[in-house]
């Protein structure tokens, strides 16, 4: 008996269109109850995304302008959020390390389905002190130490055989010299300018509040808070 034939792919448009979102019970958000300042608000959503499960709720997309001015983007890991702001790493010589240095200013993206929940941020870019650089290096794991010991992130590789050997031989000097330097590696902060927080709802009434910084300095300015439309 011959074997029954795969079925045929759904056209990617099927797929699509069939796709729905929220389709658990969305927490209300009240925008009179929030803070006056974003991140005690960020700090709490967060929480909020740990406990309901939320896959990799510190996994955030970071926008940045190329040589000609076109947007770039990517996925990567919060280190931080603090009074100076929001805190990633990567080398200094990657193409966003390139491109944080000419035009130092970003916008950050989070996502938290489980809540229907986003957090949108935008600011000037500033390089942490080596000291940080070097502290937030050996705070992560043999893998992500390993990962930057090979200090190529964003050039061509000739092939897969040679990124494997690389690789392998970075994690066997990570698992070696935990202590060991990569000294491209550096932590950014963005310094929020502005910060929205989005809480979708089910009949498409999603609430948007904005916080825009007002006067100069993290320690000097004051935050004015906004409705906007969905």
């Amino acid at each position: 008996m011959s074997e029954a034939a795969a079925p045929a792919p759904r056209p990617f448009s099927d797929l699509l269109h069939t796709q729905r979102v929220w389709d658990t019970e969305l927490p209300g958000f009240d925008p009179a109850t929030a803070p006056p300042a974003p991140l005690p608000l960020f700090h709490a959503w967060f929480a909020d995304a740990v406990a309901a499960g939320q896959v990799e709720p510190h996994a955030m997309t970071l926008a940045t302008a190329d040589a000609d001015g076109l947007p770039d983007v990517r996925t990567l890991l919060l280190h931080g959020a603090d009074e100076r702001g929001f805190h990633f790493a990567s080398h200094a010589t990657s193409a966003k390390g390139h491109q944080l240095a000419a035009r130092p200013y970003a916008a950050l993206g989070f996502y938290w389905p489980a809540l229907g929940r986003q957090v949108r941020v935008r600011g000037p870019v500033l390089r942490c002190t080596p000291a940080e650089s070097h502290a937030d290096l050996h705070a992560r794991s043999t893998g992500a130490l390993a990962a930057a010991l090979t200090g190529a992130q964003s050039e061509v590789v000739e092939s897969v055989d040679t990124l494997h050997r690389t690789a392998d031989a970075a994690w066997e000097r990570a698992q070696a010299e935990p202590d060991a330097e990569a000294p491209t590696w550096t932590r950014y902060v963005v310094e929020p300018a502005e910060a929205e927080f989005f809480q979708g709802d089910a009949r498409r009434r999603h609430v948007r509040l904005r916080y825009r910084r007002t006067g100069s300095g993290t320690e000097g300015s004051t935050w004015t808070r906004e409705l906007l439309w969905p």
